[in-house]
């Protein structure tokens, strides 16, 4: 069973970036360019996930990311098990709604 909940992750990106200034703000353009262009997808403001077949490829991931940090930037990177993601609670106001499904295919490198 190589696709069994415990061994598919979820990363989540969480960072502070400074924008008060133009180079700044040209940082962070380029850092969450880069996060979409490795697949991420916006949670929240300045969180973001992906899912990952495994925990190897989350420390490829997480090596990849490490390069693209903006040099005044404060990025943090979790990885949780799909089992463990499925169990997060989303709320919308005072009403609960399911967490993000994942995706229908796992891309494969």
């Amino acid at each position: 069973m190589p696709f069994a909940p415990y061994r598919i992750m979820w990363m989540f990106a969480m960072f502070d970036l400074p924008v008060d200034s133009k180079e700044h703000r040209k940082q962070y353009a380029q850092f969450r360019s880069a996060l979409l262009k490795l697949g991420f997808t916006m949670l929240q403001f300045s969180v973001y996930a992906k899912h990952l077949p495994s925990e190897d490829a989350a420390l490829h991931l997480s090596h990849v990311l490490s390069l693209a940090v903006p040099p005044k930037g404060q990025v943090r990177l979790l990885t949780v098990t799909d089992r463990q993601f499925g169990k997060m609670a989303v709320f919308y106001g005072k009403k609960r709604e399911a967490a993000e499904s994942p995706p229908e295919q796992i891309g494969l490198f």
